[in-house]
């Protein structure tokens, strides 16, 4: 049985919230054009998705070099630190410097046109749980479908939404072009459970 903290075991957040930030999808692009020609890691979980859904690690677990250790949002892990791939991203820092919570995990992760992540659960990614999962769009398109609870989540470039990623969810990106988000880790704290709530 999971236990649930108890200054969030009072208060249930909705399955999707559009949070009070919105980024210059501009600048997001321009710091994304300057990782692109990095090798990408496979997403590790193979049988949850068809096609290419590939990681970029800006926050990891500390002292992890190996890109799959990097990658895996581990929720043992205690300590977090910038990758050099977040160094050379100055307006993906000032993004993350948005958020007056600690940061665990932040990855960019790419799915490819015609490619699709099958239904699937995140177990513990839910604001009630203390681990809070939010999703800013660097680049998508209008093809890209986003289904959670078998109900669609439009998102634009430069938004930021939490998503309660312990339910069913799955995505499938019908377009021509990459979809890319940025994918933040928070713990939940007083600052979150704020947004959480006024969102």
């Amino acid at each position: 049985m999971n236990h649930v903290p108890e200054e969030t075991a009072h208060h249930v957040v909705a399955d999707r919230l559009q949070l009070p930030f919105r980024f210059d999808p501009a600048r997001l692009h321009d710091d994304l054009m300057r990782l692109e020609e990095l090798e990408w890691a496979d997403h590790f979980v193979k049988q949850n998705y068809e096609g290419s859904w590939s990681v970029l690690p800006l926050r990891a677990p500390a002292g992890e070099t190996h890109i799959v250790r990097m990658i895996y949002p581990d929720p043992t892990c205690t300590e977090f630190v910038d990758t050099p791939l977040l160094e050379r991203c100055e307006y993906f820092r000032e993004v993350l410097g948005t958020f007056s919570a600690p940061l665990a995990a932040v990855r960019l992760m790419k799915l490819a046109p015609g490619s699709v992540i099958l239904e699937h659960r995140d177990h513990d990614l839910a604001a009630e749980h203390g681990t809070a999962r939010l999703h800013i769009p660097v680049m998508t398109n209008a093809d890209v479908e986003f289904n959670l609870n078998h109900r669609p989540v439009r998102m634009e470039a430069g938004e930021c939404w939490y998503l309660r990623l312990s339910d069913p969810h799955s995505v499938a990106n019908r377009g021509a072009t990459d979809r890319v988000h940025m994918v933040i880790d928070l713990a939940v704290n007083d600052w979150l459970r704020g947004q959480l709530t006024m969102a």
